[in-house]
């Protein structure tokens, strides 16, 4: 298993839920928390840790994004009109490996942005490499032949595990997904209970 994978269901344990619905998490068999004293029971988490918890929980989602650039997410959407929750979700759905992610080129948050780092994602025609690019409304994305022909990514868009949302338009034939709108929290499948208005708390303390 590797450094990512093991980092992975981790955070799984240790917020005592499958964060990304997978059932190969061991929290579908251990809903303790990881180390020798994860059995212990739980102390009751005060303000400060439940804000730490769901931030934790939304950054450790898409990735395991640094706290440096999760908190430029949490800046830029509060500069942005409307609710910086809803804000913060958008620019995270909108992140180039989240996308890829939604239209079921991969299996997970890791694989995507694996995807895109390798170069095998196109924005509008463009190689794209950096997973964090901020993907349009309207944007065409596409991955390469050779990435089409991928096991990984065969079976990732055959998966019963998850549909494809409604804000992205699909084609697994062409291996092609056009962003149509900006997602809200409503409109995004987490398999979780994600809490962007928390994040937001801890930020703005």
């Amino acid at each position: 298993m590797t450094k990512r994978a093991n980092a992975k269901y981790k955070l799984d344990r240790r917020m005592g839920e499958s964060v990304w619905g997978r059932p190969k998490s061991p929290v579908n068999k251990r809903s303790y928390g990881p180390g020798q004293h994860g059995q212990r029971r739980a102390k009751k988490l005060s303000d400060y840790g439940t804000q730490l918890q769901a931030k934790q929980k939304l950054k450790g989602y898409y990735g395991n994004i640094t706290e440096r650039q999760f908190r430029k997410y949490y800046t830029e959407a509060s500069r942005r009109p409307g609710d910086t929750g809803e804000n913060m979700i958008g620019l995270l759905e909108t992140r180039l490996d989240a996308v890829v992610y939604r239209a079921k080129f991969a299996p997970t948050p890791f694989a995507a942005r694996q995807l895109v780092s390798h170069g095998h994602v196109k924005v509008n025609g463009k190689r794209v490499t950096v997973a964090s690019y901020q993907v349009k409304e309207g944007a065409l994305i596409e991955l390469s032949p050779k990435a089409r022909d991928m096991a990984l990514v065969i079976d990732a868009a055959k998966s019963a595990e998850r549909d494809t949302p409604d804000y992205a338009e699909v084609d697994h034939n062409k291996m092609t997904s056009k962003l149509l709108r900006v997602p809200k929290l409503s409109d995004v499948p987490y398999a979780v209970q994600m809490q962007p208005h928390l994040i937001v708390e801890f930020y703005s303390r």
